[in-house]
């Protein structure tokens, strides 16, 4: 039997959720012919859903999801389209969404780090909590996520499903040493494009609280005073991309303290065909985030096959295994001592990035999309009349 499945896909362009939305929706249009996909999107992301198949459409959908009429809107919306399912691909769930759905929870940093006080923080625990209870299944990208979601919400075990992300392909490179003239020259074009012709860190995401990135600018400047007379690295810099730094003053009175505004480069958002090239030609990327959900940079760092520094918390061990240096993200010189080794211990460099070949293998997005259509399948089977679901299937 073939069920008609709608997906939210609003937040297609955003930085994180969006590399999920569209590379699961690719995959799903690989891996599944005969269900029916309706995917709801803006007019303006058309194009982002073109060729994947005659039993994709994709219809026009203008409110954001942060919209109070959306709470009612969007409910009648997905009413008309008579969906057996609707997948939500992140917590923002409104209010009255008809049932069956499931939805992805890729992190609750919204709990933990840019909770408002007062009505509005109370609202926003509700509608995310009163989202998750009402889900047939929740989806998590991470066992730590599935914790969160278990401690922090109260949703039992059972109705969760633990489902890796993976790095958008896009960002995959031929290993090291295999290049061939178009990748070098793509590389030293890029980079002559925005003059950089220095050795550089990398570091990838916003600047929000739980980041870290205070402290990468602190150990930064730590090990470019150790290393200031050495050959190579005595013009080291770090870049810094995903964010601009005029929204955080703090940050550059930061810099200025640390004497180091010089060598801190903010390019802000970049093109992904600019950002692999980034990847690829860092002598590090270091990531000492305090709470991630899964953490995508550093595998797509690992993809560029560039050795990883990254932090010993939430997610971020699970995902990157053996294949980064692990450092307490709230240390600065334990972050320091981190990048230290990785710039001067050849035999570590090499180690870390045939482990980080080796760690991707462990994600794929059509290995996903299975496992979300197996999801799909169960739920619905189900919610028919006089279907059960076992608990462990949930």
């Amino acid at each position: 039997m073939a069920w008609h499945i709608a997906i939210d896909c609003r937040h297609v362009k955003d930085f994180g959720v969006g590399t999920y939305i569209k590379n699961l929706t690719r995959a799903l249009a690989k891996v599944d012919p005969e269900n029916r996909y309706t995917l709801i999107a803006y007019p303006s992301d058309q194009d982002e859903f073109a060729n994947l198949g005659a039993n994709f459409q994709v219809v026009n959908y203008s409110l954001s999801d942060s919209a109070w009429r959306d709470q009612l809107e969007f409910p009648l919306f997905v009413r008309r389209l008579g969906a057996d399912l609707v997948h939500i691909p992140l917590h923002q769930v409104p209010l009255l969404l008809p049932k069956p759905y499931i939805v992805t929870v890729h992190d609750l940093s919204a709990l933990f780090y840019e909770c408002p006080e007062g009505w509005r923080g109370h609202w926003r625990l509700y509608r995310l909590r009163r989202g998750v209870m009402r889900a047939e299944c929740v989806i998590c990208v991470s066992r730590a996520t599935a914790r969160d979601v278990h401690n922090l919400l109260g949703v039992s075990p059972g109705r969760l499903r633990v489902i890796y992300n993976a790095p958008d392909p896009r960002f995959l490179w031929p290993e090291r040493g295999q290049e061939g003239d178009k990748e070098r020259q793509l590389i030293e074009h890029t980079l002559g494009r925005y003059q950089v012709h220095y050795p550089f860190l990398l570091y990838v995401g916003s600047v929000r609280p739980q980041k870290n990135v205070p402290r990468l600018v602190e150990a930064f400047a730590v090990v470019r005073s150790e290393l200031a007379a050495h050959p190579k690295y005595r013009d080291l810099r770090l870049i810094i991309i995903g964010d601009e730094i005029s929204k955080y003053p703090q940050l550059r009175l930061a810099m200025m303290r640390m004497r180091v505004e010089d060598a801190v480069r903010f390019l802000g958002f970049v093109p992904i065909d600019t950002l692999r090239v980034f990847y690829r030609a860092a002598e590090a990327f270091v990531f000492p985030s305090l709470y991630e959900g899964f953490g995508l940079p550093p595998l797509e760092a690992m993809a560029a096959g560039t050795p990883v520094v990254t932090a010993n918390s939430s997610s971020i061990p699970e995902v990157v295994g053996d294949a980064a240096v692990l450092v307490n993200p709230e240390n600065v010189f334990e972050i320091a001592r981190g990048i230290r080794d990785v710039l001067l211990d050849p035999e570590l460099r090499s180690q870390l990035i045939a482990r980080g070949y080796r760690q991707l293998r462990r994600f794929n997005w059509e290995a996903a999309a299975r496992q979300v259509l197996e999801t799909y399948q169960v739920v619905l089977q189900r919610c028919r009349p006089g279907g059960q679901l076992p608990a462990e299937a949930a």
